[in-house]
């Protein structure tokens, strides 16, 4: 990324706060839409939407609120949850959004180490889950938000609006004496292997990424946008709190993640984000559908899907599209891929993203071939999200892009990404309130993670340092490649390669749950459930041949020798799974250990 960029993102991002840039929506843009809720009626407008915010500042400062306190919230995808983060964030508070999947130990430290002031719950029934944490945190007070009586929302509210009408000037002190260098968000990271780490974000490390986004992505202001994420995710809390303001967006909450489909028909964004899992299974509902259409659909789409990724590739290689080529794909999309498209609610996409997890290069190609160009970023918690980003213009099939503007990258000895700049967090919260750095002397992140770089600046990401394989013979094996593999297949939920300090590489599989069934539906199957289907040998069959296809891809020590498909699906809830969807490798060692043994024969 040039210099110049980079200067440009600086300058616009420098001075920002999150408060000033709501002042800025409710003054210059009053009656735009701001927040609505899919499938309800009403939109709050940038107005209505302060001022609902100021309300609540008011009441929460009356509860003794103060900048720098923390406050945890959790609650579902709701206009509530909104209002009570930026109403904290005007205050110089900071609000952190905790999973609702979490145990009640892991709440506990959270709530213990954060030194949480306020704890903003949905309803009676999160209250009674919390009440023995209340009862050993005495400093921590609930509110609740579909409540009644001393602990309610509602009476928050009240005494808000008393406060501000009294005195409407306080609000607007307070959020003036707000500095981008204060922190606006407390993120607690997954803990795959111990506790969480709760990373500090600021005002400046927000709104900057907000301003690569502009720069780098060529996606309108005032455009619709579906937040169907955890606020806990730094993706959703990015796109679906700070950049949705940046840009004066109209965000519309999808209060069920089932309903996502639904929601982007519905709303028909020009810029969605969806982890891998969402892209995965988009390509497994299109090829299901294809599989059972008319055969002359089916040949008309493949036609048009073949044009398509042709020229998706030229652009991908920077080479020039003759211009017959172009035509033929612009005529066929018209005709078969955009209507296509449009029954996915993706016929208006600009930019289409994917993060979080590593992808496979099947799916963003298959994708491709549907006229959705899928561009993988990479970043973390601490990077503000997005650190490297490919672009509509410069892309790399299988890389996480180049580096954002104003970032520096450079790979260590043993290939850890160490990155430096303006999205790197303040630091980790210590329980003492204190803030540690994530960085060294000068300045560097060392990310964890392992990669490569090409002579154009490409990054791609091979690993996580403390997860790779080293079997027996001392060979370093990269699971997540294995991994990647075995998952471009539609039946294949989630895959496991295990092989440290073993003489060959093995596979535990995890049945897509939504497709398997269908699937075996489609095939006659008698019963179509998981652990039916775990044992059946069709399936077995079919999965055999996935392996043996991701096998041609991969070294020899790198392939799989043999696997085993488990009879049941993985969930944040049945804790193999982080609620970002990352896998816990030493949960799922430890619980399926006799499974692992079985398959080296011991």
């Amino acid at each position: 990324m040039d210099s110049d960029l980079a200067r440009r993102c600086a300058d616009t991002a420098g001075g920002l706060t999150v408060p000033a840039l709501l002042h800025r929506n409710a003054t210059e843009f009053p009656d735009l839409p701001a927040l609505s809720v899919l499938g309800q009626q009403g939109t709050r407008t940038w107005r209505e939407l302060r001022d609902e915010i100021a309300v609540l500042s008011r009441g929460f400062a009356d509860l003794g609120l103060r900048a720098g306190d923390r406050l945890l919230i959790m609650m579902s995808s709701r206009p509530e949850h909104w209002l009570v983060d930026l109403a904290a964030a005007h205050l110089g508070a900071v609000p952190s959004t905790v999973y609702a999947t979490l145990s009640t130990t892991q709440l506990h430290y959270l709530a213990e180490h954060s030194g949480a002031r306020i704890v903003v719950l949905e309803n009676e029934a999160a209250l009674t889950r919390w009440q023995p944490i209340l009862d050993e945190l005495p400093g921590l007070r609930p509110v609740v938000v579909d409540g009644d009586g001393a602990h309610s929302l509602r009476q928050v509210v009240d005494r808000g609006e008393a406060a501000h009408r009294a005195d409407p000037a306080a609000f607007e002190k307070a959020w003036r004496e707000v500095r981008p260098e204060q922190p606006v968000t407390l993120l607690y990271t997954s803990g795959t292997t111990g506790d969480p780490k709760g990373v500090v974000l600021t005002h400046h490390n927000v709104i900057y990424q907000s301003v690569i986004l502009q720069q780098v992505l060529d996606t309108p202001d005032h455009a619709a946008s579906l937040a169907y994420l955890p606020l806990a995710h730094i993706a959703e809390r990015l796109l679906g709190i700070y950049n949705a303001i940046y840009r004066a967006g109209h965000v519309t909450i999808c209060p069920d993640p089932t309903q996502l489909l639904a929601g982007l028909v519905t709303i028909r964004p020009t810029a969605v984000f969806g982890v891998p899992r969402i892209w995965e299974k988009m390509v497994a509902g299109v090829q299901g559908q294809l599989a059972t259409a008319d055969p002359q659909v089916r040949a008309a789409v493949d036609a048009a899907r073949a044009v398509a990724l042709e020229v998706y590739q030229l652009r991908g290689a920077e080479r020039e599209v003759p211009a017959e080529l172009a035509a033929k794909r612009e005529a066929l999309d018209a005709q078969v891929l955009r209507p296509l498209r449009g029954r996915l609610g993706l016929d208006n996409v600009i930019s289409a993203s994917s993060g979080a997890a590593p992808i496979p290069v099947d799916v963003l190609l298959y994708l491709a071939s549907l006229g959705i160009d899928v561009h993988e970023v990479w970043g973390m918690t601490e990077t503000t999200g997005t650190c490297t980003i490919n672009t509509p213009e410069h892309f790399r099939t299988g890389s996480v892009g180049r580096v954002n503007p104003g970032m520096e990258l450079r790979l260590a000895e043993d290939g850890e990404i160490l990155v430096r700049g303006p999205l790197v967090c303040a630091g980790y919260l210590r329980a003492d309130g204190g803030i540690d750095p994530v960085t060294d002397a000068d300045g560097w992140l060392a990310t964890g993670d392992v990669g490569t770089l090409d002579d154009d600046g490409f990054l791609t990401i091979t690993d996580r340092k403390k997860e790779l394989i080293i079997n027996s013979s001392g060979k370093n094996i990269s699971p997540a490649q294995i991994e990647n593999h075995l998952r471009a297949h539609p039946l294949i939920a989630q895959a496991v390669a295990i092989g440290d300090r073993r003489p060959y590489v093995t596979a535990l599989i995890v049945l897509d749950e939504e497709t398997a069934p269908v699937w075996a539906r489609a095939r006659g199957l008698a019963d179509p459930t998981l652990p039916s289907l775990a044992a059946d040998p069709v399936v077995v069959a079919e999965i055999g041949a996935a392996v043996e296809a991701a096998n041609t891809k991969l070294a020899r020590p790198e392939q799989v020798k043999t696997f085993r498909i488990l009879r049941s699906g993985w969930t944040p809830e049945t804790g193999e799974l982080t609620p970002t969807l990352k896998l816990r490798r030493r949960v799922i060692q430890q619980r399926y250990a006799h499974d692992i043994e079985k398959l080296y024969g011991e």
